[in-house]
């Protein structure tokens, strides 16, 4: 069951047979810390066994979707194991690929890293106009492992993925449209909107066939994620041990371009 009392750092609201889901650290831009791993993790498994819920909305507080992982000072992120951490990416994608209830993303600004992918692993995506979508891993000196290289091949071609995979370059949301990364495009403001129209559509159909016609093409994505997540979460804790990614945290922290040596 979704309540609001198992989530410190996710807001959640019912209403109607949806659900919104609000990455909740806007001080923060709703950055993945710790917490939030955690309960990112637990939280498409939660949607599944709410019997109240028939489709999902999921979205950030503030003006963005979420920045990625928080590598800022005083954040909790750091205090995970790379084994922990590796196996709670895993999960997250693992239990959002077999969630049967429509999810729609509401990416209402910055979608970046973990960020990202857990957007466009969402059934439906929809972008507001000041939303930038990308996953810059390897702009902190990490493989860009946990989901990325996943969706984004399946979504727009393998050579398009692996440019802004290897650049981690965000991009805006009508080029994200262009290239069918999103669904939609709406106006600032009203992405949370469109996406509570859509999900209550998806929530007022044949929840079997609605749930069955999903699950069948998730089959496909999820085959995908079996053959490639294994290693890209793999060589993710490995960069995540190195001289490049020390150095790319040291600069993020001090607000300047870090000096990669390739260690």
């Amino acid at each position: 069951m979704l309540r609001q009392e198992n989530y410190e750092t996710i807001q959640i609201e019912k209403e109607g047979g949806v659900a919104i889901l609000r990455l909740n650290r806007p001080e923060r831009l709703n950055a993945v810390n710790g917490a939030m791993h955690s309960e990112l993790m637990a939280l498409f498994l939660d949607v599944q066994a709410d019997p109240d819920v028939r489709a999902a909305v999921l979205t950030g507080a503030g003006r963005a979707f979420s920045a990625g992982g928080d590598f800022g000072g005083g954040s909790d992120m750091r205090s995970k194991s790379g084994l922990t951490m590796m196996q709670e990416a895993r999960r997250i994608v693992d239990n959002l690929l077999d969630c049967e209830k429509p999810i729609v993303s509401a990416v209402n600004g910055a979608a970046a890293g973990l960020g990202a992918t857990v957007a466009l692993l969402c059934d439906v995506v929809v972008a507001s106009r000041n939303a930038r979508i990308g996953d810059p891993h390897v702009k902190m000196g990490i493989t860009a492992g946990d989901g990325g290289a996943v969706i984004w091949p399946l979504l727009i071609g393998v050579n398009r993925a692996k440019y802004m995979l290897m650049s981690g370059d965000l991009i805006p949301a009508e080029e994200a449209f262009a290239m069918g990364l999103v669904n939609k495009v709406v106006d600032e403001g009203e992405a949370l909107n469109e996406a509570l129209a859509i999900a209550r559509k998806l929530a007022a159909g044949a929840p079997y066939a609605v749930q069955t016609s999903k699950t069948a093409v998730n089959k496909f994505i999820k085959a995908v994620s079996n053959m490639v997540l294994p290693y890209s979460l793999a060589v993710e804790e490995v960069s995540m041990r190195t001289a490049d990614h020390r150095e790319a945290v040291q600069a993020f922290q001090e607000k300047r371009d870090p000096r990669f040596t390739g260690q």
